[in-house]
């Protein structure tokens, strides 16, 4: 996940967090707020009748007429029961229905003098009062209909506005980061198109005060000083490599006319044929080294060609034959390929011949019969190309490191080689997109597998 969305994600859900919290306190607060009021309100009816029956010469007879007149202060599904000092009642503003209460709430009463009974459909607000030197005990029973509808109407449109709300904060979240993080977008596509030939290119720097412009300013020296080292590195490789070139020609020169004009001992002669294949070992390094300074994995790229492998293999095969003219090549396509197979892939001829003549010379030099078995196939997304050869295997544990620089197996003692070839190999193979492994199919059977991708 992008840090845009993680940042978006995170602020929307902090800010929908304290908005719920926030609404759950208004709602709260808002049913306590009309407990309170009803509860007041139950309050003040059972003040308004005790006063009545204060002033009331016959309660009896008057309360009838005096609850009808103040019929509209009455309160919601209002019920009145007044019982007398020996709890039987006296007056109820229910008519027509059969009259029951709870004998042991007029009990309680005897002790606690008022009792609130909220949580109860209805709700009944109970009083114990001496009036007139005489206990009344006094009941009322209503339902606040109104405070209850309106928490009601309160929880959905807090249940409406959150949702409209939350939908508001993830767009809003999401445009703000995205717009505040719009110049991080800006670097980051600008250092997606460097490459190592756009080191020196830099990054554009809106507002240099701000985090964002710091880093692209970071990154801006840091690649100067990277193409300074990269340069550096490449010119000495480049220079080197061309220096090295002519004087190992002449010394190559000099060795053959010294071998082919003198007449020299046997061991003499083997002496100066050695330092020749020495000679010769050095000017192909060399050589890759120059091919290899000149390209990279983007820059290559624009030099390809379409390549056929079953003539990079040949001409491999001829330029070894000459320093091994005892090496010999059986050569096959797999039966298996597909039927209008042209083994061509895209590539540098020069890059790829270096490939198969690093792999030839080992297996010229480590083959118990100096000879290679090649064996290509062609698929509808692949060519396998596979180098067989008999001789001293590398040990298992040796294998993780095969493809490194001036990696050695024990099977190379007293072999002439720098440890390079390999190295070469597959990072010749790596700019073309392809693969190389190696197995051993017995204790004397060296297998090269080098796949290419259409």
């Amino acid at each position: 996940m992008s840090l845009k969305r993680r940042i978006a994600i995170s602020l929307s859900i902090a800010f929908s967090l304290i908005f719920g919290i926030m609404m759950f306190i208004v709602y709260v607060s808002f049913n306590d707020f009309r407990k309170d009021e009803f509860r007041e309100r139950f309050q003040k009816r059972l003040v308004f009748t005790v006063n009545f029956i204060e002033k009331s010469g016959d309660f009896e007879k008057e309360a009838p007429i005096f609850f009808d007149e103040n019929s509209d202060n009455v309160l919601l599904n209002e019920n009145i029961m007044i019982f007398g000092k020996d709890k039987s009642l006296v007056y109820s503003t229910l008519k027509d229905k059969k009259i029951t209460w709870d004998q042991k709430l007029l009990d309680r009463l005897d002790k606690e003098k008022t009792i609130y009974q909220e949580n109860s459909v209805p709700e009944i607000f109970a009083a114990l009062r001496t009036i007139k030197g005489e206990n009344y005990y006094i009941l009322t029973s209503a339902q606040d209909v109104t405070g209850q509808s309106k928490l009601d109407f309160l929880k959905y449109m807090l249940i409406f506005s959150y949702v409209v709300s939350i939908l508001l904060i993830w767009f809003f979240s999401y445009y703000l980061v995205s717009k505040f993080l719009e110049p991080l977008e800006i670097l980051k596509s600008d250092i997606s198109d460097i490459s190592v030939h756009k080191l020196t290119t830099p990054v554009v720097v809106k507002n240099s005060q701000d985090e964002i412009g710091v880093l692209a300013k970071s990154f801006n020296l840091m690649t100067s000083r990277l193409n300074d080292v990269f340069q550096s590195q490449k010119d000495f490789n480049s220079s080197a490599a061309h220096e090295m070139r002519t004087p190992l020609t002449r010394m190559a020169f000099q060795l053959e006319n010294l071998i082919q004009l003198e007449n020299h001992s046997d061991k003499t002669k083997t002496t100066l044929q050695q330092m020749l294949q020495d000679v010769y070992q050095l000017s192909d390094l060399t050589k890759s080294l120059l091919l290899l300074s000149k390209f990279d994995k983007e820059g290559i790229a624009s030099v390809y060609e379409e390549v056929r492998i079953d003539e990079v293999v040949f001409d491999a095969f001829e330029t070894v034959l000459r320093n091994f003219p005892d090496f010999k090549m059986d050569f096959q396509i797999d039966e298996e390929s597909i039927e209008d197979s042209i083994l061509t892939v895209k590539g540098v001829k020069s890059l790829l011949e270096i490939t198969f003549i690093n792999l030839f010379k080992n297996a010229a030099l480590y083959s118990d019969n100096q000879e290679v078995d090649i064996s290509i196939k062609e698929t509808d997304f692949r060519i396998i190309v596979n180098v067989f050869s008999i001789g001293s295997t590398i040990p298992i544990e040796e294998r993780d490191k095969l493809f490194e620089a001036f990696m050695r197996g024990s099977n190379s003692q007293n072999k002439a080689g720098s440890g390079l070839g390999l190295r070469i190999v597959k990072r010749i193979l790596e700019y073309h997109k392809a693969d190389i492994t190696y197995s051993s199919l017995s204790d004397s059977e060296n297998l090269f597998t080098v796949v290419f991708n259409k």
